[in-house]
């Protein structure tokens, strides 16, 4: 069994055990069709899938972000971040007669914080506003950035970071998992090396919280956990994904 296969079987596993009612993915992978082979197994009839509009560093498969649903879409919209070909997208639906949005996106890569970034959480957050104020939003996502950056103090002026609000502050990390990566070469490893020296002044590797869950205050929050944590019993090395996934409980305010 190759390492992804095994994987796979883990987030499977671990995804279904949840029973999510909507799930944000990022770095699909669009060759491998990997966003509608997870919601097959999931038993998650509606995906909205947005390809990324470049590669990342210029190689290896095309990827982009996906929403997977157990309700129809009522509508589906995308939103060019405008920098290193990414999209944000959305989705409304209705659960019983009740609405909501759904956002998931994948962010500007950069280490530490960089105005590109926030120039697409601003286009982000103009873009939701234009919904009708009384709408429930839930916007997920690996938004590469840290709890104390700029960027994220300007998304918790417009949302509640809903793990903060449950555990009264943010994952120790959601990346990297030590999930073990054979095809990486060595160039990538010293280049990676070189970054974090260069934006954290040190050799240790890194690891820090990249991936939220935000909410309006049409919401309340029940329950938010990381998930995905676990790795394989056979192989400490072995994880679902290189980040830990976050899921929230969430109800509508009366």
């Amino acid at each position: 069994m190759d390492l992804w296969e095994r994987r796979s079987q883990l987030l499977v596993e671990g995804l279904k055990a949840l029973r999510a009612d909507l799930i944000g993915l990022q770095e699909v992978n669009i060759q491998e069709n990997t966003g509608f082979w997870l919601a097959e197994q999931l038993e998650m009839p509606y995906v909205y899938l947005v390809p990324y509009q470049e590669r990342a560093y210029q190689i290896g498969p095309e990827y982009g972000i996906a929403i997977l649903s157990r309700y129809p879409f009522i509508q589906q919209a995308q939103l060019d971040l405008q920098s290193q070909g990414r999209f944000a997208q959305y989705v409304r639906v209705e659960i019983g007669d009740r609405p909501l949005i759904f956002c998931n996106g994948h962010y500007y890569w950069q280490p530490g914080s960089t105005p590109a970034r926030m120039q697409q959480l601003q286009l982000l957050v103009n873009w939701l506003s234009q919904l009708p104020p009384h709408i429930p939003v839930v916007a997920v996502g690996d938004f590469n950035a840290t709890p104390e950056t700029p960027e994220i103090a300007f998304m918790q002026e417009q949302f509640t970071s809903a793990y903060a609000a449950y555990h009264g502050y943010e994952p120790e990390y959601t990346c990297p998992t030590p999930l073990q990566k054979p095809n990486r070469s060595w160039w990538r490893k010293f280049g990676l090396s070189l970054i974090n020296l260069y934006t954290n002044r040190t050799l240790k590797p890194w690891r820090g919280t990249l991936d939220y869950i935000f909410i309006n205050n049409q919401l309340s929050l029940r329950n938010c956990q990381l998930i995905l944590t676990e790795a394989a019993p056979e192989n400490p090395h072995i994880y679902p994904s290189d980040h830990f996934g976050i899921a929230a409980d969430v109800e509508w305010n009366s």
